[in-house]
């Protein structure tokens, strides 16, 4: 008889058991790093007035004199100045805060028609009809 060789299949299966296990010495647990905390931006100031002259309050009355500079009724003129273009007070006047700084809406009713007129900051933006 011939002897056989030893079978191969014990030694393969001792390596692939040690292997097993030296990997599992081996590793490294990972986790996510910590979040780092952010600080939120300060906030920015408001922006300061940049208007100029007299400017009108909710019941429609200018705080100072009145000027003269206006001749129409056109972009860029003040408060005070369409008051007084129009020549007489307006129906309604919404003065508040806005990202520009002071927003002011005049209405005047007239017959058949409403005007709307827009300021920001004392200067007159735009007109709806």
């Amino acid at each position: 008889m011939i002897p056989r060789p030893p079978c191969p299949l014990p030694r393969l299966g001792a390596l692939v058991v040690l292997a097993w296990g030296l990997s599992a010495c081996t590793s490294v647990e990972t986790r996510a790093p910590e979040p780092v905390p952010v600080a939120a931006p300060a906030p920015r100031p408001a922006p300061a007035p940049t208007f100029a002259g007299p400017v009108l309050t909710s019941d429609g009355t200018c705080t100072g004199p009145v000027p003269t500079t206006a001749s129409t009724i056109e972009p860029g003129i003040g408060e005070c100045d369409l008051v007084r273009l129009k020549g007489k007070a307006p129906t309604d006047v919404l003065v508040g805060e806005g990202r520009s700084g002071r927003e002011v809406q005049v209405l005047y009713t007239e017959p058949g028609a409403k005007e709307l007129y827009f300021f920001i900051n004392n200067r007159l933006d735009r007109i709806v009809k």
